[in-house]
């Protein structure tokens, strides 16, 4: 075991507020990520949960996020030219107001037939039967309050009666209650229909490891009509969607800036009086002969260490804060990038602290132990 890593061990209390400050800096900056992700993942929770290999949408569109363009209906059975295409489904949706409790909510709409492609891959069977009754609705648990409805409860949606036959799980929209139907309700509701414009289509292939090969061959017949991406492409565009909005990408840096400032400032200064405490431990050292390079890298090693361990703090407490917001209904996911980008941060943070706390070894001076 190293100098630095047996240090760190059997004097942890010197070292606590370095390692709660980067804990804490990890923690500020990964639940903004995590919250502004889990509202991406909410809203597109029908698409990346579908049994689509592809989606189709409209060439202007660079995410699904603000797609309201639509596509030619005639699209739709251009894409069945594709020989690997077995099934094409277009993804309805709409908005009712002073409805349910009087709240404004977005329909989307699910197929109900046994393995339909836009029947997304964890709706239980008892909740895809429930769905083909007319005018049955299903929503999701953390919108049950705000609509103040319950399971079997009936409900005015644009001016006609709906029935809560289903209660879904990991679809929640903090932004507003989101309501899902079968194709036909939504006809009966008198929503979703726009005459010669569909929405998104949802694009089944003979073979998924195929899925690259057959967004190039659409794209390529395409003739301007259509932009065709793959489910895991689309997925990653919503996300960098949501992170390059203007407010999000204030509050994201926001965040960074504060987390670093706050994480460098105390964890340099915990490191430094530290440091300052052992001073004769490493004046002794250099009485030895011990060069003040190797007591330097001792330091840097010291707070890499105290990086390590403020990383799995923050990990700890993310974990905690996850646990708790999916409690109270609040989505949060963590894209890797962003968790690996957070973790070198922080390890930064940590070693930089330790390179500005080099200046006090200087006075590890070994004369001074014989005072």
């Amino acid at each position: 075991m190293s100098l630095a890593l047996s240090t760190l061990i059997y004097e942890w209390r010197r070292y606590l507020a370095a390692i709660f400050a980067l804990a804490f800096s990890g923690l500020l900056i990964l639940a903004q990520v995590g919250l502004f992700a889990g509202i991406a993942d909410a809203f597109t929770a029908t698409i990346d949960r579908s049994r689509a290999e592809i989606m189709v949408m409209s060439p202007q569109s660079e995410s699904l996020m603000g797609d309201g363009q639509g596509l030619p209906a005639r699209v739709l059975p251009l894409v069945y030219l594709n020989p690997q295409v077995v099934d094409v489904k277009p993804m309805d949706g709409d908005g009712a107001g002073q409805k349910l409790e009087h709240t404004f909510v977005q329909l989307f709409t699910v197929g109900t037939d046994a393995g339909a492609v836009d029947l997304p891959t964890d709706y239980t069977e008892a909740t895809r039967v429930a769905l083909m009754e007319p005018y049955a609705v299903a929503i999701d648990q953390t919108a049950l309050a705000q609509l103040g409805v319950k399971l079997g409860d009936q409900a005015t949606l644009n001016g006609k009666t709906v029935h809560v036959r289903a209660v879904l799980h990991n679809y929640p929209n903090v932004a507003q209650a989101t309501v899902f139907v079968s194709h036909d309700t939504m006809r009966l509701l008198g929503l979703g229909d726009r005459g010669d414009h569909v929405g998104p289509l949802l694009v089944r292939i003979a073979d998924p490891a195929k899925a690259a090969l057959v967004r190039d061959q659409l794209n390529a017949a395409a003739r301007g009509l259509y932009r065709a991406w793959t489910r895991a492409e689309l997925s990653k565009a919503n996300q960098t969607a949501v992170m390059s909005k203007n407010i999000v990408g204030v509050l994201m840096a926001f965040s960074v800036i504060l987390g670093a400032g706050i994480g460098t400032g105390i964890t340099w200064q915990t490191l430094r009086g530290a440091i300052f405490a052992n001073i004769k431990e490493f004046a002794s050292l250099r009485a030895l002969g011990v060069s003040m390079g190797a007591l330097r890298l001792v330091v840097l090693e010291l707070s890499f260490w105290v990086g390590v361990v403020g990383l799995g703090g923050a990990a700890l407490f993310v974990w905690g804060v996850s646990i708790l917001a999916g409690a109270a209904g609040l989505p949060m996911t963590f894209p890797p990038a962003m968790v690996g980008a957070t973790a070198v941060l922080l390890i930064l943070i940590a070693v930089g602290s330790g390179f500005l706390s080099l200046g006090v070894l200087k006075q590890s001076q070994p004369a001074d132990l014989l005072r």
